[in-house]
């Protein structure tokens, strides 16, 4: 585990069930997780479940955040819209460590309609398990944050 260790999740209705999966995974794994919801499966808006994940990393509340819908791009969407908020999205294991390796992502966002269960316990140890590399990586980061 990295420095970090507060984790914040979100989904909207279409992800709940692998959210709580991830859940439960990040806090045997010793993450401490707070699960912003939703808990019933009633049609709900991803954005404003990945915004109000975002802010909570925003604002200090978490250091690290996983967001999730049927495709995950939507709510990676959503999230990239709050000032400082790296999110993206990852079907596979490589690209969870290279965004936080070379990007710095503070957010990983998952497709529930796209991944099964195990695959995406494989793409969140990735993306916690991996620092950010900094040097030449750093530049390019302070490139995408606006001026």
């Amino acid at each position: 585990m990295t420095a970090a260790n507060r984790l914040v999740l979100s989904s909207d209705h279409a992800a709940i069930e692998l959210r709580r999966a991830i859940a439960a995974h990040a806090k045997a794994r010793g993450w401490q997780v707070t699960d912003i919801g939703p808990e019933t499966a009633e049609s709900t808006h991803y954005p404003l479940h990945g915004a109000a994940a975002a802010r909570r990393i925003a604002q200090g509340e978490a250091d690290l955040g996983i967001v999730l819908c049927g495709t995950g791009q939507g709510i990676m969407m959503a999230a990239n819209k709050v000032p400082g908020i790296r999110c993206g999205v990852c079907a596979d294991p490589f690209s969870a460590r290279m965004i936080r390796a070379h990007n710095d992502a503070q957010m990983l966002s998952i497709g529930a309609r796209v991944v099964g269960e195990s695959l995406a316990i494989e793409i969140v140890d990735a993306f916690l398990d991996t620092a950010f590399e900094g040097g030449r990586h750093a530049t390019r980061v302070d490139m995408i944050e606006p001026a």
